[in-house]
């Protein structure tokens, strides 16, 4: 496929940081748009009725996600069923929830960085039963400050476990080499976010 590609940032970032990923999307042949929310002072229960407008006034054929930004995009498309999305790709989702957004939680001194995106983060999607495809990428480099505040048993980006990123109902799900801030940079996750666009599956 190819069209028109919304991008959705994470937790604590902006739409601008998403400009070079919109860039190398666009080199392969999509039209790239961002979306821009306040993720602590809005959080979902402001950015997803947004999103679900903007998913109405003109079509949307597919979504990128990061973190954060991919629970929100499946969280528009629960609401607005009849939205034209065919695909969305995640990159280092906690679709199943994270602990490190419990850890940052249960600390009074660092609650405030989730700000109304805490429950959405901590306990993630449940399952995904949409109309659309849904890929995830994720990460294995366990290198960032989430670090800090969990301890993964298996295998993580260092913010976000593996296992967090595996929910029933997804189409495809694949593991590249980067962190999870990386994952918005990497070539290899780029590739791989392209080729689910365009088919559906990650190469491997």
């Amino acid at each position: 496929m190819s069209g028109k590609v919304l991008l959705v940032h994470g937790l604590l970032n902006a739409d601008w940081w998403l400009r070079p990923l919109a860039a190398r999307l666009r080199s392969q042949g999509f039209d790239t748009e961002l979306f821009g929310y306040s993720s602590v002072l809005d959080g979902p229960q402001r950015a997803v009725p947004r999103m679900v407008e903007r998913l109405r006034r003109a079509r949307v054929d597919a979504i990128v996600g990061h973190s954060l930004g991919g629970l929100v995009a499946l969280e528009a498309l629960r609401e607005a069923p009849d939205a034209a999305v065919s695909r969305v790709v995640c990159l280092g989702s906690p679709l199943r929830g994270s602990l490190t957004a419990r850890t940052i939680a249960s600390r009074p001194w660092s609650r405030p960085l989730l700000g109304r995106s805490a429950q959405l983060l901590q306990g993630g999607l449940g399952q995904w039963e949409g109309a659309a495809e849904v890929g995830l990428v994720a990460g294995d480099v366990a290198r960032g400050l989430g670090r800090l505040f969990a301890h993964f048993d298996g295998g993580s980006d260092g913010t976000v476990g593996l296992e967090e990123t595996c929910l029933p109902g997804l189409a495809d799900h694949c593991v590249v080499h980067s962190s999870h801030t990386g994952l918005v940079f990497s070539r290899e996750a780029v590739a791989q976010a392209v080729h689910f666009l365009r088919h559906g599956r990650f190469e491997r």
